[in-house]
């Protein structure tokens, strides 16, 4: 029979193995991501996808996804963009510099304002989906369709984003 000295420890140091196996995982997964987010980051725009695993197939052709989202509500207190306005806006500055096609989506944002307001707004996400070897080419395209909204709408930003994914048509 064990005494309670001799039986405490073990959940305790099983407890601990289970702890430093987990942070092992997580150190071993960050070591692999990390490279690959940063070459994702780097200064030149390029963009760089891992496989999920050694093991795992890639399916499809390298390529960027960016989400653009843009807002309805006029800081200056103008009207707000209507569907109207925005899908002539799509025609105009969107589609002929993506012809090969894209998705808008409709949505509800907030963000905090400049004086620490939680702003609501209408909103739209335009996605575009363009080969990775094209990134260089495109990024200052989808800038330009930025800039023309921002203008167009006397709006303060659009927000960005860009993610490396696979795409299989």
């Amino acid at each position: 029979m064990l005494s309670p000295k001799l039986s405490r420890p073990l959940p305790r140091s099983v407890k601990q193995r289970t702890l430093l196996a987990g942070l092992g995982a997580a150190i071993a997964v960050l070591a692999v991501a990390a490279p690959t987010a940063q070459a994702g980051l780097a200064g030149d725009r390029t963009v760089s996808i891992a496989p999920a695993s050694a093991g795992a197939a890639a399916r499809g052709e390298r390529y960027v996804e960016t989400r653009l989202f843009f807002g309805t509500e006029r800081p200056d207190g103008g009207p707000e963009v209507t569907d109207a306005q925005f899908m002539a806006f799509v025609d105009r500055h969107v589609t002929p510099r993506f012809p090969e096609g894209l998705t808008v989506q409709e949505g509800r944002g907030q963000w905090r304002d400049s004086r620490g307001v939680v702003e609501r707004e209408r909103s739209y996400e335009l996605i575009l989906l363009y080969p990775a070897s094209e990134a260089s080419r495109r990024f200052p395209v989808i800038e330009a369709i930025r800039d023309a909204y921002v203008t167009s709408f006397a709006q303060d930003s659009v927000a960005r984003l860009d993610e490396p994914t696979l795409a299989d048509f």
